[in-house]
Protein backbone atom coordinates (compact mmCIF):
# COMPACT_ATOMS: atom_id res chain seq x y z
CA UNK A 1 0.00 0.00 0.00
CA UNK A 2 1.88 3.30 -1.24
CA UNK A 3 2.23 6.33 1.55
CA UNK A 4 2.54 10.09 0.77
CA UNK A 5 4.82 11.57 2.93
CA UNK A 6 4.40 14.69 3.51
CA UNK A 7 6.59 18.25 4.91
CA UNK A 8 3.67 20.67 5.26
CA UNK A 9 3.83 24.12 6.55
CA UNK A 10 5.36 25.74 2.84
CA UNK A 11 3.54 28.49 1.24
CA UNK A 12 3.48 27.20 -2.73
CA UNK A 13 3.78 29.25 -5.71
CA UNK A 14 3.52 28.78 -9.47
CA UNK A 15 1.09 27.97 -12.46
CA UNK A 16 -1.18 24.74 -12.53
CA UNK A 17 -3.10 23.19 -15.64
CA UNK A 18 -6.00 20.71 -14.62
CA UNK A 19 -6.16 17.76 -15.92
CA UNK A 20 -8.80 16.13 -17.75
CA UNK A 21 -12.71 16.00 -16.29
CA UNK A 22 -12.78 12.61 -14.60
CA UNK A 23 -16.49 11.81 -14.63
CA UNK A 24 -16.91 13.31 -18.23
CA UNK A 25 -13.88 10.76 -19.53
CA UNK A 26 -16.20 7.96 -17.56
CA UNK A 27 -18.70 8.86 -19.76
CA UNK A 28 -17.79 9.85 -23.13
CA UNK A 29 -15.31 6.76 -23.27
CA UNK A 30 -18.20 4.63 -22.60
CA UNK A 31 -20.18 6.43 -25.50
CA UNK A 32 -17.70 4.77 -28.15
CA UNK A 33 -19.46 1.50 -27.82
CA UNK A 34 -22.13 2.98 -29.95
CA UNK A 35 -20.13 3.19 -32.72
CA UNK A 36 -18.31 0.57 -35.04
CA UNK A 37 -16.23 3.74 -35.96
CA UNK A 38 -13.25 5.02 -35.07
CA UNK A 39 -13.52 7.77 -32.06
CA UNK A 40 -10.48 10.15 -30.84
CA UNK A 41 -10.82 11.78 -27.42
CA UNK A 42 -7.98 14.02 -26.34
CA UNK A 43 -7.23 15.29 -22.68
CA UNK A 44 -7.93 12.27 -20.97
CA UNK A 45 -7.08 11.89 -17.42
CA UNK A 46 -4.57 9.24 -17.06
CA UNK A 47 -5.50 8.22 -13.51
CA UNK A 48 -6.47 4.35 -12.07
CA UNK A 49 -10.28 4.90 -12.49
CA UNK A 50 -10.24 5.74 -16.21
CA UNK A 51 -7.53 3.40 -17.04
CA UNK A 52 -9.38 1.00 -15.27
CA UNK A 53 -12.30 1.56 -17.79
CA UNK A 54 -10.29 1.35 -20.85
CA UNK A 55 -9.00 -1.99 -19.83
CA UNK A 56 -12.33 -3.52 -19.46
CA UNK A 57 -13.03 -1.58 -23.22
CA UNK A 58 -10.33 -3.43 -24.57
CA UNK A 59 -11.17 -6.72 -22.81
CA UNK A 60 -14.56 -6.70 -24.91
CA UNK A 61 -12.58 -6.37 -27.83
CA UNK A 62 -12.65 -2.55 -28.17
CA UNK A 63 -9.13 -1.57 -30.33
CA UNK A 64 -7.67 1.10 -28.36
CA UNK A 65 -4.33 3.34 -29.58
CA UNK A 66 -2.53 5.16 -27.09
CA UNK A 67 -1.97 7.76 -29.27
CA UNK A 68 0.64 10.03 -26.50
CA UNK A 69 -0.17 13.71 -24.78
CA UNK A 70 -3.42 12.33 -22.82
CA UNK A 71 -4.94 11.16 -26.64
CA UNK A 72 -6.29 7.37 -27.20
CA UNK A 73 -8.55 6.30 -30.45
CA UNK A 74 -11.05 3.67 -29.94
CA UNK A 75 -12.70 1.41 -32.49
CA UNK A 76 -15.15 -1.24 -31.30
CA UNK A 77 -16.15 -2.77 -34.46
CA UNK A 78 -15.30 -6.24 -32.74
CA UNK A 79 -17.27 -6.64 -29.50
CA UNK A 80 -17.67 -10.10 -27.99
CA UNK A 81 -20.47 -9.79 -26.17
CA UNK A 82 -20.07 -12.95 -24.93
CA UNK A 83 -17.19 -11.58 -21.97
CA UNK A 84 -20.56 -10.10 -20.27
CA UNK A 85 -20.45 -13.56 -18.76
CA UNK A 86 -16.98 -14.21 -17.57
CA UNK A 87 -15.51 -14.19 -14.20
CA UNK A 88 -12.69 -11.95 -15.62
CA UNK A 89 -15.30 -9.15 -16.67
CA UNK A 90 -17.02 -9.43 -12.91
CA UNK A 91 -13.78 -8.79 -11.42
CA UNK A 92 -13.14 -5.87 -13.73
CA UNK A 93 -16.61 -4.35 -13.03
CA UNK A 94 -16.75 -4.57 -9.30
CA UNK A 95 -13.89 -2.29 -8.96
CA UNK A 96 -14.82 0.48 -11.04
CA UNK A 97 -17.98 2.42 -9.96
CA UNK A 98 -18.06 4.24 -13.61
CA UNK A 99 -18.44 0.49 -15.57
CA UNK A 100 -22.24 1.20 -14.96
CA UNK A 101 -22.55 3.54 -17.67
CA UNK A 102 -21.63 0.70 -20.93
CA UNK A 103 -25.12 -0.69 -19.96
CA UNK A 104 -26.59 1.63 -22.27
CA UNK A 105 -24.32 1.56 -25.29
CA UNK A 106 -24.25 -2.31 -24.93
CA UNK A 107 -28.12 -2.01 -24.56
CA UNK A 108 -28.79 0.06 -27.30
CA UNK A 109 -26.01 -1.44 -29.34
CA UNK A 110 -26.66 -4.97 -28.77
CA UNK A 111 -29.72 -5.63 -27.27
CA UNK A 112 -28.09 -6.48 -23.51
CA UNK A 113 -26.14 -5.40 -21.16
CA UNK A 114 -24.96 -7.52 -17.66
CA UNK A 115 -23.04 -5.65 -14.78
CA UNK A 116 -22.34 -6.74 -11.12
CA UNK A 117 -23.00 -4.20 -8.44
CA UNK A 118 -20.35 -1.72 -9.20
CA UNK A 119 -17.56 -0.83 -6.92
CA UNK A 120 -16.11 2.67 -5.98
CA UNK A 121 -16.17 4.88 -3.14
CA UNK A 122 -17.48 3.91 0.00
CA UNK A 123 -19.55 6.85 1.07
CA UNK A 124 -22.86 5.20 1.49
CA UNK A 125 -25.91 3.91 -0.64
CA UNK A 126 -25.90 5.04 -4.05
CA UNK A 127 -28.71 3.38 -5.54
CA UNK A 128 -29.23 2.43 -9.37
CA UNK A 129 -32.42 2.66 -9.67
CA UNK A 130 -33.00 5.88 -12.28
CA UNK A 131 -30.83 3.97 -14.42
CA UNK A 132 -32.81 0.91 -14.83
CA UNK A 133 -36.17 2.45 -14.69
CA UNK A 134 -35.10 4.72 -17.72
CA UNK A 135 -34.41 1.92 -18.97
CA UNK A 136 -37.51 -0.25 -18.90
CA UNK A 137 -39.22 3.09 -20.01
CA UNK A 138 -37.31 2.30 -23.52
CA UNK A 139 -38.87 -1.29 -23.42
CA UNK A 140 -36.20 -3.09 -22.38
CA UNK A 141 -36.47 -5.67 -19.64
CA UNK A 142 -34.84 -5.26 -16.00
CA UNK A 143 -33.73 -8.86 -13.74
CA UNK A 144 -32.25 -8.30 -10.95
CA UNK A 145 -30.43 -11.20 -9.45
CA UNK A 146 -29.96 -10.71 -5.26
CA UNK A 147 -28.25 -13.76 -4.97
CA UNK A 148 -25.36 -12.50 -7.14
CA UNK A 149 -26.13 -8.75 -6.71
CA UNK A 150 -25.89 -8.99 -10.37
CA UNK A 151 -28.22 -6.50 -12.71
CA UNK A 152 -29.47 -7.96 -16.40
CA UNK A 153 -30.85 -5.96 -18.64
CA UNK A 154 -32.11 -7.01 -22.31
CA UNK A 155 -34.26 -5.17 -25.34
CA UNK A 156 -33.90 -5.74 -28.99
CA UNK A 157 -35.90 -3.16 -30.29
CA UNK A 158 -36.06 -0.12 -27.85
CA UNK A 159 -38.67 2.81 -28.65
CA UNK A 160 -38.45 6.55 -27.62
CA UNK A 161 -40.97 7.92 -24.87
CA UNK A 162 -41.51 10.44 -22.36
CA UNK A 163 -39.84 9.94 -19.00
CA UNK A 164 -39.42 12.29 -15.45
CA UNK A 165 -36.53 10.63 -13.71
CA UNK A 166 -37.10 10.14 -9.95
CA UNK A 167 -33.82 12.01 -9.05
CA UNK A 168 -31.08 14.23 -11.53
CA UNK A 169 -28.51 11.54 -11.77
CA UNK A 170 -25.44 12.29 -13.86
CA UNK A 171 -24.61 8.13 -14.72
CA UNK A 172 -28.26 7.18 -14.67
CA UNK A 173 -29.00 10.29 -17.59
CA UNK A 174 -25.57 9.35 -19.59
CA UNK A 175 -26.70 5.76 -19.41
CA UNK A 176 -30.09 6.60 -20.62
CA UNK A 177 -29.23 9.32 -23.23
CA UNK A 178 -26.58 6.47 -24.59
CA UNK A 179 -29.19 4.16 -24.92
CA UNK A 180 -32.24 6.69 -25.96
CA UNK A 181 -30.02 8.00 -29.59
CA UNK A 182 -30.13 4.71 -30.83
CA UNK A 183 -33.89 3.81 -30.01
CA UNK A 184 -36.40 4.24 -32.78
CA UNK A 185 -38.96 7.70 -32.39
CA UNK A 186 -38.34 10.60 -29.51
CA UNK A 187 -37.68 10.39 -26.26
CA UNK A 188 -37.91 13.51 -23.89
CA UNK A 189 -36.20 12.99 -20.28
CA UNK A 190 -37.37 15.59 -17.51
CA UNK A 191 -35.58 16.15 -14.27
CA UNK A 192 -32.22 15.24 -16.33
CA UNK A 193 -29.26 15.65 -14.65
CA UNK A 194 -27.76 18.80 -16.75
CA UNK A 195 -23.68 18.54 -15.43
CA UNK A 196 -21.50 20.63 -18.11
CA UNK A 197 -20.51 16.20 -17.95
CA UNK A 198 -23.56 15.61 -19.42
CA UNK A 199 -23.54 18.59 -22.00
CA UNK A 200 -20.20 16.98 -22.90
CA UNK A 201 -21.23 13.62 -23.58
CA UNK A 202 -24.69 14.96 -25.34
CA UNK A 203 -22.28 17.30 -27.95
CA UNK A 204 -19.72 14.27 -28.34
CA UNK A 205 -23.22 11.95 -29.50
CA UNK A 206 -24.42 14.53 -31.95
CA UNK A 207 -20.70 14.84 -33.64
CA UNK A 208 -21.71 11.15 -33.78
CA UNK A 209 -24.43 11.75 -35.58
CA UNK A 210 -27.30 11.85 -32.48
CA UNK A 211 -30.17 14.43 -32.51
CA UNK A 212 -30.09 15.37 -28.96
CA UNK A 213 -31.59 19.68 -28.26
CA UNK A 214 -32.50 21.46 -25.21
CA UNK A 215 -28.35 20.99 -24.31
CA UNK A 216 -27.96 22.55 -20.70
CA UNK A 217 -31.17 22.25 -19.94
CA UNK A 218 -33.34 19.44 -17.47
CA UNK A 219 -35.46 18.64 -20.35
CA UNK A 220 -33.69 16.51 -22.97
CA UNK A 221 -35.40 15.56 -26.64
CA UNK A 222 -33.36 13.15 -28.31
CA UNK A 223 -34.65 12.13 -31.74
CA UNK A 224 -33.23 8.16 -32.51
CA UNK A 225 -30.93 7.49 -35.47
CA UNK A 226 -30.15 4.28 -37.02
CA UNK A 227 -26.44 4.69 -36.52
CA UNK A 228 -24.01 6.63 -35.18
CA UNK A 229 -20.48 7.11 -36.59
CA UNK A 230 -16.40 8.30 -35.57
CA UNK A 231 -15.66 11.57 -33.97
CA UNK A 232 -13.25 13.48 -32.24
CA UNK A 233 -13.39 15.00 -28.87
CA UNK A 234 -11.83 16.99 -26.05
CA UNK A 235 -12.55 16.53 -22.29
CA UNK A 236 -13.15 19.82 -20.25
CA UNK A 237 -10.67 20.13 -17.69
CA UNK A 238 -11.92 18.77 -13.91
CA UNK A 239 -13.70 21.33 -12.24
CA UNK A 240 -13.61 19.21 -8.91
CA UNK A 241 -9.66 19.45 -8.66
CA UNK A 242 -9.96 23.19 -9.99
CA UNK A 243 -11.62 23.47 -6.78
CA UNK A 244 -9.44 21.43 -4.96
CA UNK A 245 -6.55 23.87 -5.77
CA UNK A 246 -8.56 26.51 -4.78
CA UNK A 247 -8.63 25.39 -1.31
CA UNK A 248 -5.28 24.11 -1.27
CA UNK A 249 -3.87 27.66 -1.96
CA UNK A 250 -5.90 29.30 0.80
CA UNK A 251 -4.65 26.58 3.27
CA UNK A 252 -1.31 27.34 2.78
CA UNK A 253 -1.31 30.93 1.62
CA UNK A 254 0.34 29.89 -1.46
CA UNK A 255 -0.17 31.85 -4.76
CA UNK A 256 -1.16 30.26 -7.73
CA UNK A 257 -2.86 30.88 -11.22
CA UNK A 258 -4.95 28.29 -12.27
CA UNK A 259 -4.61 27.54 -16.06
CA UNK A 260 -7.36 27.52 -18.78
CA UNK A 261 -10.01 26.70 -16.62
CA UNK A 262 -12.48 27.39 -18.39
CA UNK A 263 -14.23 29.52 -16.15
CA UNK A 264 -17.63 29.06 -18.14
CA UNK A 265 -18.34 26.03 -17.00
CA UNK A 266 -17.53 26.30 -13.45
CA UNK A 267 -20.77 27.43 -12.01
CA UNK A 268 -20.92 28.83 -8.91
CA UNK A 269 -17.62 26.90 -7.55
CA UNK A 270 -15.45 30.24 -7.10
CA UNK A 271 -18.54 31.80 -5.96
CA UNK A 272 -18.46 29.48 -3.22
CA UNK A 273 -15.23 30.19 -2.45
CA UNK A 274 -15.44 33.78 -2.34
CA UNK A 275 -18.17 33.12 0.45
CA UNK A 276 -15.15 31.26 2.00
CA UNK A 277 -13.10 34.51 1.95
CA UNK A 278 -11.02 33.40 -0.59
CA UNK A 279 -10.35 35.63 -3.26
CA UNK A 280 -10.42 34.66 -6.68
CA UNK A 281 -9.88 36.44 -9.95
CA UNK A 282 -10.67 35.65 -13.16
CA UNK A 283 -8.27 36.53 -15.47
CA UNK A 284 -9.19 35.95 -19.16
CA UNK A 285 -9.48 31.89 -19.00
CA UNK A 286 -7.02 31.85 -15.74
CA UNK A 287 -7.95 31.54 -12.07
CA UNK A 288 -5.77 33.48 -9.92
CA UNK A 289 -5.28 32.92 -6.21
CA UNK A 290 -2.97 35.40 -4.46
CA UNK A 291 -1.44 34.43 -1.07
CA UNK A 292 -4.05 35.42 1.67
CA UNK A 293 -2.66 35.80 5.45
CA UNK A 294 -6.81 35.52 5.94
CA UNK A 295 -9.72 35.23 5.04
CA UNK A 296 -13.24 35.37 6.37
CA UNK A 297 -16.45 33.93 6.54
CA UNK A 298 -19.08 35.48 4.64
CA UNK A 299 -22.58 35.57 6.56
CA UNK A 300 -26.57 36.02 5.47
CA UNK A 301 -27.98 38.95 5.00
CA UNK A 302 -29.78 38.18 8.46
CA UNK A 303 -26.43 37.31 10.07
CA UNK A 304 -27.15 33.53 10.04
CA UNK A 305 -23.72 31.79 9.76
CA UNK A 306 -22.95 30.42 6.27
CA UNK A 307 -24.32 27.37 5.20
CA UNK A 308 -22.77 25.58 2.26
CA UNK A 309 -24.93 21.95 0.60
CA UNK A 310 -24.31 20.46 -2.06
CA UNK A 311 -27.28 20.57 -5.24
CA UNK A 312 -28.01 19.05 -9.18
CA UNK A 313 -25.90 21.19 -11.16
CA UNK A 314 -25.68 24.77 -11.33
CA UNK A 315 -25.64 23.97 -7.58
CA UNK A 316 -22.25 23.58 -5.49
CA UNK A 317 -20.42 19.97 -6.60
CA UNK A 318 -21.08 17.16 -3.82
CA UNK A 319 -17.38 16.11 -4.89
CA UNK A 320 -16.15 19.49 -3.34
CA UNK A 321 -17.79 19.57 -0.40
CA UNK A 322 -15.12 17.79 1.30
CA UNK A 323 -12.56 20.65 0.33
CA UNK A 324 -14.74 23.15 1.35
CA UNK A 325 -15.06 21.98 4.83
CA UNK A 326 -11.40 21.53 5.04
CA UNK A 327 -10.58 25.47 3.78
CA UNK A 328 -13.50 25.96 6.83
CA UNK A 329 -11.05 25.07 8.71
CA UNK A 330 -8.23 27.83 9.21
CA UNK A 331 -10.84 30.86 7.97
CA UNK A 332 -12.46 33.39 10.41
CA UNK A 333 -16.02 32.95 11.32
CA UNK A 334 -18.20 29.29 11.32
CA UNK A 335 -20.06 27.58 7.94
CA UNK A 336 -22.07 24.86 8.30
CA UNK A 337 -21.36 21.35 5.82
CA UNK A 338 -24.37 19.64 4.76
CA UNK A 339 -23.82 17.04 2.55
CA UNK A 340 -27.08 16.31 1.31
CA UNK A 341 -26.35 13.18 -0.71
CA UNK A 342 -24.05 10.15 0.80
CA UNK A 343 -24.24 9.70 4.87
CA UNK A 344 -20.96 8.98 5.06
CA UNK A 345 -18.83 11.57 3.33
CA UNK A 346 -18.30 13.45 6.43
CA UNK A 347 -17.13 10.67 8.35
CA UNK A 348 -13.48 11.80 7.81
CA UNK A 349 -13.48 15.00 9.75
CA UNK A 350 -12.38 12.86 12.78
CA UNK A 351 -8.45 12.85 11.50
CA UNK A 352 -9.04 16.57 11.03
CA UNK A 353 -10.37 16.83 14.67
CA UNK A 354 -7.18 15.18 15.39
CA UNK A 355 -5.07 17.38 13.91
CA UNK A 356 -6.61 20.61 15.94
CA UNK A 357 -9.66 21.81 13.65
CA UNK A 358 -13.01 22.63 15.38
CA UNK A 359 -15.62 20.32 13.90
CA UNK A 360 -18.74 19.42 15.32
CA UNK A 361 -19.95 16.43 13.36
CA UNK A 362 -24.05 17.00 13.88
CA UNK A 363 -25.18 14.22 12.15
CA UNK A 364 -24.09 11.84 8.86
CA UNK A 365 -24.86 15.08 6.89
CA UNK A 366 -24.10 17.96 8.40
CA UNK A 367 -20.58 19.62 10.23
CA UNK A 368 -20.36 22.43 11.32
CA UNK A 369 -16.59 24.44 11.42
CA UNK A 370 -15.66 26.79 13.49
CA UNK A 371 -12.79 28.55 11.70
CA UNK A 372 -9.04 28.86 13.73
CA UNK A 373 -8.18 32.22 11.86
CA UNK A 374 -4.91 30.77 12.16
CA UNK A 375 -4.90 31.52 15.32
CA UNK A 376 -3.77 27.59 16.19
CA UNK A 377 -1.72 25.77 13.39
CA UNK A 378 -3.01 22.18 12.21
CA UNK A 379 -0.67 19.53 13.70
CA UNK A 380 1.19 16.55 11.49
CA UNK A 381 -0.62 13.40 11.82
CA UNK A 382 -0.81 9.78 10.37
CA UNK A 383 -3.84 8.87 8.55
CA UNK A 384 -5.70 7.31 5.96
CA UNK A 385 -7.26 7.74 2.69
CA UNK A 386 -10.83 6.41 2.75
CA UNK A 387 -12.09 7.89 -0.62
CA UNK A 388 -10.79 10.56 -2.98
CA UNK A 389 -11.90 13.19 -2.33
CA UNK A 390 -11.76 13.26 1.51
CA UNK A 391 -8.22 11.82 0.89
CA UNK A 392 -7.07 15.09 -0.87
CA UNK A 393 -8.74 17.28 1.65
CA UNK A 394 -6.41 15.34 4.33
CA UNK A 395 -3.65 16.17 1.82
CA UNK A 396 -4.75 20.05 1.97
CA UNK A 397 -4.82 19.36 5.77
CA UNK A 398 -1.60 18.04 5.75
CA UNK A 399 0.06 20.47 3.95
CA UNK A 400 -0.67 22.93 5.30
CA UNK A 401 -0.06 21.77 8.92
CA UNK A 402 3.92 22.22 10.30
CA UNK A 403 5.84 18.72 10.34
CA UNK A 404 5.33 15.39 8.95
CA UNK A 405 2.44 13.92 8.03
CA UNK A 406 1.70 10.20 6.43
CA UNK A 407 -1.09 9.40 4.56
CA UNK A 408 -1.52 5.62 4.01
CA UNK A 409 -4.09 4.43 1.13
CA UNK A 410 -3.37 6.87 -1.50
CA UNK A 411 -4.47 4.50 -4.24
CA UNK A 412 -7.94 6.12 -3.68
CA UNK A 413 -6.73 9.63 -4.36
CA UNK A 414 -4.86 8.37 -7.51
CA UNK A 415 -8.47 6.96 -8.76
CA UNK A 416 -9.21 10.72 -8.80
CA UNK A 417 -6.09 12.63 -9.54
CA UNK A 418 -3.53 12.52 -11.78
CA UNK A 419 0.27 12.40 -10.57
CA UNK A 420 -0.86 15.05 -8.14
CA UNK A 421 2.51 14.30 -5.87
CA UNK A 422 4.59 15.34 -8.66
CA UNK A 423 2.11 18.19 -9.52
CA UNK A 424 2.35 19.38 -5.89
CA UNK A 425 6.58 19.25 -6.00
CA UNK A 426 6.33 21.93 -9.52
CA UNK A 427 4.58 24.29 -7.19
CA UNK A 428 7.23 23.63 -4.31
CA UNK A 429 5.30 20.85 -1.96
CA UNK A 430 7.47 18.82 -0.21
CA UNK A 431 5.82 15.35 -0.76
CA UNK A 432 7.03 12.07 -1.34
CA UNK A 433 5.27 8.63 -2.57
CA UNK A 434 6.78 5.95 -0.37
Amino acid sequence: MNTFEIHGGNKLKGDFIPQGAKNEALQVICAVLLTKEKVTIKNIPLIRDVLKLIELLESLGVKVENCGNNTYTFQADNINIDYLNTSQYINQVKSLRGSVMIIGPLLARFGRGYVPKPGGDSIGRRRLDTHFIGLEKLGATFIYDHKRAFYNIEGKNLKGTYMLLDEASVTGTANIIMASVLAQGKTTIYNAACEPYIQQLCKMLNKMGANITEIGSNLLTINGVKKLHGCEHTILPDMIEIGSFIGLAAMTQSEIRIKNARCDQLGMIPDVFRKLGITVEQQDDDLFIPSQESYEVATFIDGSFLTIADSPWPGFSPDLLSIALVTAIQAKGSVLIHQKMFESRLFFVDKLIDMGAQIILCDPHRATVIGLNREVPLRPLEMTSPDIRAGVALLIAALSAEGKSLIHNIAQIDRGYQNIDTRLQNLGAKINRI
